[in-house]
């Protein structure tokens, strides 16, 4: 499969994963967030561990490593992590929608980051696509009658992550099991902290509760592995393109399933966001049709 439609499919499997994952959220609200966070970063790192080992990269990790190389995954993985805790809150505190907005300014961070940072160019259609973007997001920052801190946090630590991986030299799983070996020791002290003062969830809430504690590896592994695939195969800029599903799909959950409230100016802003995103998709397959009747 070429290198771009891998990375394409990657992006797409990844955002969905993401959007229908505040289900999963929901269904640990018993469960303190920090102690979610820090149980994603255990099951992933034993994952990812399995995965090295068996795939006899895990040396070749350890030979790379320098202190420039633990200073760049350092950055790469509080980014990351603090999404996870910024996450948690707003899903297990009834706030999706907001959730999802922070996900829909995600994009244009990425975008700008892109050109800013890494020199990308947007065409003139890309350029009114993110201006309604932008247009959209500031409506419902307006909207909401306040700065939206927990939105705009998952976007700025997301975006960032994002610009930290594009540049990064390691590969997709050597990279993220460097990111989750870092933060394993500050886990693994929290871990033993709630065991020694009988605050720990895990064997307390039931076997549906360590069920779902137990998957949470699993559950963050694999998006997160397709998104840094896809992020050393494709463009930051068509990255923030495809990051739009996810929130989409964050907020179709917050309204439909979870009843959460929406007004009509936020509605408005959502689809000033929605149709800057149809004008990217249709621009970027324009171009693409364009193209492969040039080459034949």
């Amino acid at each position: 499969m070429h290198q771009s439609r891998q990375g394409y499919w990657s992006a797409i499997g990844c955002y969905v994963i993401w959007g229908v994952m505040p289900i999963y959220m929901r269904l640990m609200k018993s469960v303190p967030p920090l102690q979610i966070v820090t149980h994603r970063l255990l099951w992933s790192c034993l994952i990812l561990l399995g995965i090295l080992w068996f795939s006899k990269n895990l040396k070749s990790l350890i030979s790379v490593i320098t202190p420039k190389l633990l200073a760049i995954y350092t950055l790469s993985a509080l980014c990351i992590g603090s999404n996870w805790l910024l996450y948690v809150l707003g899903t297990n505190q009834g706030q999706v929608t907001e959730v999802s907005l922070g996900y829909f300014i995600n994009p244009l961070v990425s975008v700008l980051l892109g050109v800013v940072v890494l020199g990308e160019r947007l065409r003139p259609w890309q350029i009114a696509a993110v201006g309604l973007g932008v247009i959209g997001v500031s409506y419902l920052s307006y909207s909401y009658g306040s700065i939206p801190w927990l939105a705009l946090g998952l976007a700025l630590s997301f975006g960032f992550y994002g610009l930290i991986r594009k540049m990064a030299p390691l590969g997709a799983t050597q990279g993220l099991g460097l990111e989750t070996f870092i933060l394993l020791p500050f886990a693994l002290a929290y871990m033993t902290y709630l065991m020694f003062t009988h605050q720990s969830a895990f064997t307390n809430q039931g076997w549906g509760i360590d069920l779902l504690l137990l998957s949470a590896g699993l559950v963050t592994t694999v998006p997160l592995l397709l998104f840094n695939n896809a992020a050393q195969k494709i463009s930051l800029t068509l990255m923030g393109v495809f990051q739009y599903i996810g929130p989409s799909l964050q907020f179709l959950i917050g309204i439909f399933l979870y009843d959460e409230p929406i007004s009509h100016e936020v509605l408005t802003g959502f689809i000033c966001v929605w149709v800057g995103l149809f004008i990217f998709a249709m621009e970027g397959f324009w171009r693409h049709q364009t193209r492969s009747r040039n080459a034949a």
